[in-house]
C-alpha cells in the first residue's frame, strides 16, 4: 500500500478522534464521514433516519455490508488521562484519542478497503456497503434494528469491525440489563427498630446474587455466564430516617442456553425479602430525533467455526499475515445481537486495536493494524467474489 494513502487512513481517524462523538451527539462526525466519503468516490451515501450513515461502493446483486459504530462513551476521569483525549495524538507506533479502538479506528479501515475493492475493481458480484452506526455504545444492536426494521438495508452478513486484536470472532455472549427492588418502612434514625429498613434487606439479596454469579453454569466457546451489581439507589425521607426502598441495578452476561426469562427467573427464585425484578428498557433520543423503546436485552449469538465468511475471513487474513489466525470470541457486546441474535444475519468480527482498550484512559490503536485491516478486509471481498463461501 503507497504511503500516500497509509497517511490518508491515519489523518482520517486522527480527524474523526477530534470530534467528540457521544451517544446521541453523533451529528458532527456523521457529517465529516460523509465528506470522507465523498472524497473516497463511494457510489451512494445516505444517512437513515436514526442517524446511521450508510456508503455504499458496488452496483452487484450481493450485498454485504461493514459495520463500525462510531459513537463513543465518554473520557471519565480526566486525571487519569495524559493526553487531551479528542486531539488524535500520533506517534511512530499509535494513534491515540477516545474510540481510537473502540472503535473508530475498525470503521476508518473498512471505509478504506470498501473505496480501494472498487478503486482495484474487485466487486463484480457485490455491493459493499460501510455503516457508521449510532447510538451503539448505549444500546447495542439498537442501530441494526432500525436498519434491518426499517428496510434501510438487507445483507446477506456483515463484518463486525469491533477490536479483536486482528483476530477473527464468531460470536460473544449476550447480555440484559435487570433492575430489583424492595421495599422498607421508614421510621425515625434514632429508633430503627420502629421501621424496616430496605437497604438491609437488600444486603441479603445481593448476598444471594454473588452466590448465584459462582453457580452459574459454562458453555464450552463461550465460557459462563455472569452477573454483577453494577448500581446501588435508595430511598428516605432524610439522612436521618430508615430507608423506605431500595434498588439495584444488574448487568447480566448470558451464554448459550441463557435467555431474559431464566435470568428474571433465577433472581425471582431467590430467598429473601418480597421483590420486583424487571428488565430495563432504552429510550434516548437520537441525535435526529428518533425515539426507541426497546427492552434492554441482547442476545447471546455465535455462528459455526465451520461457516463461509469464517473460512474466508481466515484465508484472507492468512494471505495477508502469513499465518493462520486464532479464532475466537468477544468478551463484550456488540451490534451483532442485532443482526444476528435478533434477526439471523451471519456476522463474523475482525477489526484494530485491541478489546482491553475499550472504554479506558489513554485510549489508543496500533498503526500496523489500521493498514493490516484494510489489506485483510480486501482480501475479504476478493475472497468472497472469486469463491463460493457464502
Amino acid at each position: 500500500m503507497k504511503r500516500e494513502l497509509i497517511n490518508q487512513i491515519y489523518k482520517d481517524l486522527r480527524a474523526l478522534i477530534a470530534i467528540p462523538s457521544l451517544s446521541s451527539e453523533e451529528g458532527a462526525v456523521i457529517e465529516a464521514i460523509k465528506r470522507m466519503m465523498q472524497d473516497l468516490d463511494f457510489d451512494e451515501i445516505k444517512i437513515d433516519g436514526m442517524g446511521n450513515i450508510l456508503g455504499r461502493v458496488g452496483s452487484g446483486k450481493r450485498i454485504m455490508a461493514f459495520d463500525g459504530h462510531i459513537d463513543t462513551v465518554d473520557v471519565g476521569n480526566p486525571k487519569q488521562w495524559t493526553f487531551d483525549p479528542f486531539t488524535g495524538k500520533e506517534d511512530e507506533t499509535h494513534i491515540f484519542g477516545r474510540g481510537a479502538s473502540d472503535q473508530t479506528g475498525g470503521f476508518v479501515s473498512a471505509m478504506h478497503a470498501a473505496a480501494l475493492a472498487k478503486k482495484m475493481d474487485l466487486l463484480n458480484n457485490w455491493q459493499v456497503w460501510v455503516v457508521g452506526s449510532v447510538q451503539e455504545e448505549d444500546c447495542d444492536g439498537l442501530c441494526w434494528q432500525y436498519i434491518l426494521n426499517e428496510g434501510v438495508l438487507t445483507p446477506e452478513f456483515v463484518v463486525l469491525t469491533e477490536p479483536t486484536s486482528l483476530r477473527v470472532y464468531r460470536g460473544h455472549r449476550g447480555r440484559m440489563e435487570i433492575r430489583v427492588s424492595v421495599d422498607g418502612i421508614s421510621a425515625h434514625g434514632s429508633a430503627p427498630e420502629r421501621g424496616d429498613n430496605a437497604i438491609y434487606k437488600m444486603a441479603k439479596i445481593i448476598d444471594e446474587l454473588d452466590q448465584l454469579n459462582g453457580a452459574l453454569k459454562p458453555d464450552d466457546f463461550l465460557g459462563k455466564g455472569t452477573l454483577v451489581v453494577s448500581e446501588i439507589f435508595s430511598t428516605a425521607p432524610s439522612r436521618c430516617a430508615v430507608a423506605d426502598g431500595c434498588s439495584i441495578s444488574i448487568d447480566r452476561r448470558l451464554t448459550a442456553g441463557e435467555t431474559a426469562d431464566t435470568a428474571i427467573g433465577e433472581i425471582e427464585a431467590l430467598k429473601g425479602a418480597e421483590r420486583k425484578v424487571e428488565m430495563y428498557r432504552y429510550n434516548k433520543p437520537s441525535y435526529k430525533g428518533y425515539v426507541p423503546d426497546v427492552p434492554c436485552y441482547f442476545p447471546t449469538w455465535t455462528i459455526p467455526e465451520n461457516h463461509g465468511i469464517v473460512r474466508a475471513m481466515e484465508t484472507a487474513h492468512y494471505k495477508i499475515q502469513g499465518q493462520k489466525p486464532s479464532t475466537d470470541k468477544w468478551t463484550f457486546s456488540t451490534n451483532g445481537v442485532s443482526i444476528m441474535g435478533m434477526k439471523g444475519i451471519p456476522c463474523v468480527g475482525y477489526g484494530p486495536g485491541d478489546e482491553a482498550e475499550a472504554h479506558a484512559p489513554n485510549e489508543k490503536i496500533r498503526k500496523l493494524d489500521l493498514v493490516q485491516a484494510v489489506e485483510t478486509y480486501m482480501a475479504f471481498i476478493s475472497e468472497l467474489e472469486e469463491g463460493t463461501y457464502v
